[in-house]
């Protein structure tokens, strides 16, 4: 999974939550930023790369999400 396609599936859960999800890319160095979940939040890193399976964990644990709910 790339990071616009993680980004489209946090969008489509926060709806359905009834979150808000913000992304700050002042927040992060060069291509990361940071992204807020209601009032969690984690670091995202260029949108068009690929995450890896242990970062996607860590990002998702940040989160409060299981991966079953994306």
């Amino acid at each position: 999974m790339n990071g616009s396609e993680f980004l489209r599936k946090i969008k489509r859960l926060a709806r359905r939550r009834g979150l808000a999800v913000v992304i700050v890319p002042d927040k992060g160095h060069g291509s990361h930023g940071r992204l807020y979940f209601g009032d969690r939040f984690t670091t995202v890193k260029d949108l068009k790369k690929e995450i890896g399976a242990g970062l996607l964990g860590s990002m998702l644990d940040d989160l409060g999400i299981r991966e079953e709910e994306l």
